[in-house]
């Protein structure tokens, strides 16, 4: 796979075991909620370096975890040498998000700055704390902003590449 083609990925996961004798494997999903990464089809894999191509033909939710049958891998030993490997969909695999709604990985980049225009920093990544998203913005301090429509958070350009929010500079 070209280093292009693989930019049009986005990992959803990883294989973490296997389940049963009949080649099922335990899914550690980072989607929400986590039996999510069911519903997308196919799967690339990536092992020791190389993404390919695999066809979930079952996947479901089993307790806390999520598991997956793959076409063509019938027993234990053949799902067993998937463990490890990660799990990624073809990025154009997503719904469009709706009016108001944004991916995490659409607002990671994004410069913030205030509505007096002072610049906050970049957000390096966002946190997931119960009551509401959280972004961390980093610059000279790192600041924790919680990602609250019409509160704290303003307006998102993502053309602009810039999130406004009503945000003390010294908190």
């Amino acid at each position: 796979m070209t280093a292009d083609k693989e930019n049009q990925l986005l990992e959803l996961g990883k294989i973490s075991g296997v389940f049963g004798v009949k080649g099922w494997v335990k899914v550690h999903s980072y989607t929400d909620p986590r039996e999510g990464i069911v519903d997308y089809s196919p799967w690339f894999i990536k092992q020791k370096g190389d993404w390919r191509e695999v066809e979930l033909v079952a996947g479901k939710r089993q307790g806390k975890t999520v598991i997956a049958k793959f076409k063509d891998i019938d027993d234990r030993d053949q799902a067993q040498l998937l463990t490890g490997a990660k799990i990624a969909i073809h990025k154009n695999q997503l719904s469009e998000p709706g009016e108001g709604e944004y991916y995490w990985r659409d607002l990671e980049g994004l410069r913030v700055v205030n509505t007096d225009g002072v610049d906050l920093g970049v957000i390096s990544h966002m946190m997931e704390t119960g009551a509401n998203d959280v972004m961390v913005v980093k610059s000279d301090q790192q600041r924790l902003i919680p990602f609250t429509q019409g509160h704290a958070v303003m307006n998102v350009d993502l053309e602009a590449g810039v999130i406004t929010v009503d945000w003390d500079p010294d908190f």
